[in-house]
């Protein structure tokens, strides 16, 4: 008599699965004419986690140790910096955009640098960035908050059949991503470089160039979520990216890429955002103080993440 042993779901697929179970709490407690609203919050609120999470993980897959701090200084500063460049012009959108992505990709760059040429941890050499950059956006726009064009205010919460197109843009660039880690030729390279860089570079592969692309990549990331945030906010403001500094790890860790580095998942980082912006809503349905509510949150964090089997995820 052969027994079988109980599939367990991917890994990647629990933030969904929690996040699937926060709602049905919320929406039990809240009542069911809730349930879309709740939904709707969280998947628009979610797809800024998902940028950002999505440029933080191909760093970390490019192997152990390799991760961006810098995240928050650089969302903000690219904020600034496109706000600024646009001037509130709906004709400037455009110039906007590519300076908020020309700064995220150049603060990638510098953090590399920092790390290969001055031999720096990344924890350390992307935190001490972050705090030049919090100071280039401090002296920016001070305290003030910069005003987007009204074009940019009105693309952020743009509805076609009661549906917000901003989210479905994230989907796509996640999409992107996702195609790019399995079947381009970069991506490849980066997983293998995370499993073993000397292997890696046995085989051939530009380790150097692989991990530069990681780190541009990831500040560009930044600095398309600062443009569409600071759309959707009402500006830039310069604690705008305080809360991308853990959920842009924690969000790449629950959604299925291994913190060691040469494993990937692009899709699952939609399931973890959902479930983090979700779990705020519960405990803030249910009432629960600020200092409860934190302790909580930490609490649910650990356990899940442990509770995930680990697994190799593509």
């Amino acid at each position: 008599m052969t027994t079988r042993r109980l599939a367990l779901p991917a890994p990647w697929t629990y933030g969904f699965i929690f996040a699937l179970a926060m709602w049905i709490a919320t929406t039990a407690y809240a009542g069911f004419g809730s349930a879309g609203a709740t939904l709707s919050s969280a998947i628009v609120f979610g797809a800024f986690s998902v940028v950002v999470g999505t440029g933080q993980m191909f760093v970390i897959a490019s192997g152990p140790g390799n991760i961006d701090l810098s995240i928050p200084s650089v969302l903000t500063l690219s904020a600034y910096v496109s706000m600024t460049a646009m001037g509130g012009r709906d004709d400037l959108v455009l110039v906007g955009l590519l300076a908020a992505l020309a700064v995220g990709a150049a603060a990638g760059l510098l953090n590399f640098l920092a790390i290969t040429l001055l031999k720096l941890p990344p924890i350390i050499a992307t935190l001490a960035w972050s705090l030049v950059f919090q100071s280039f956006a401090f002296n920016f726009g001070g305290e003030a908050t910069l005003k987007p064009p009204l074009l940019l205010s009105q693309f952020a919460v743009w509805r076609v059949a009661g549906i917000q197109v901003m989210p479905l843009a994230v989907i796509v660039v996640t999409l992107a991503a996702a195609v790019a880690l399995r079947r381009s030729v970069w991506g490849r390279q980066l997983l293998a470089v995370g499993q073993s860089e000397p292997a890696a570079i046995f085989a051939g592969i530009p380790v150097r160039r692989v991990r530069l692309a990681a780190y541009i990549l990831c500040g560009t990331m930044a600095g398309l979520a600062a443009f569409l945030l600071a759309g959707f906010t009402g500006g830039a403001a310069l604690n705008m990216g305080d809360a991308y500094l853990l959920e842009s790890i924690a969000v790449v860790v629950l959604g299925g890429t291994s913190i060691a580095g040469g494993q990937a998942n692009a899709v699952g980082i939609w399931g973890a955002a959902l479930f983090f912006n979700l779990m705020a809503t519960m405990l803030n349905t249910f009432g629960i103080e600020v200092g409860v509510r934190l302790f909580l949150t930490g609490v649910l964090i650990i356990l899940i993440v442990a509770a995930v089997p680990r697994g190799r995820t593509t």
